[in-house]
């Protein structure tokens, strides 16, 4: 069997959370909930209802599709987790610019991974 549903659950909010750069507290604060509650849900000790999760979602600015894009991915290694981390803290910042900014940034992306493929083909 592969991960419970709580531990994940808990390390995608303490994923998120430190992508955002949110303590414990501050997250407690937007959702209205004590800082040792917060350290309980992420620890996988809390079983929570949707409606908690509901409001950390929001507060956290994610979707549900969003948090649960990695459930199938049960046995992540810490390689993985640490890209999940990365991925995140990027859909963040993409997630507060125009869809013009975003496809600008997408394009540069686009170009800057073609020259980083060609040099590793030539090597």
């Amino acid at each position: 069997m592969g991960i419970r549903i709580t531990d994940y659950v808990g390390e995608r909010i303490r994923a998120i959370r430190k992508g955002k750069n949110y303590t414990q507290e501050l997250l407690g604060e937007k959702v209205g909930l004590p800082q040792p509650y917060i350290g309980g849900i992420e620890r996988g000790e809390r079983n929570i209802s949707l409606e908690t999760l509901e409001r950390i979602l929001e507060a956290l600015e994610f979707t549900p599709s969003e948090f649960f894009r990695y459930y199938n991915d049960k046995y992540l290694s810490e390689d993985e987790k640490a890209k999940e981390e990365v991925l995140d803290s990027l859909n963040d910042l993409l997630s507060k610019r125009s869809v013009h900014d975003i496809q600008m940034i997408q394009q540069l992306a686009h170009n800057v991974l073609a020259t980083v493929d060609s040099h590793i083909k030539k090597t």
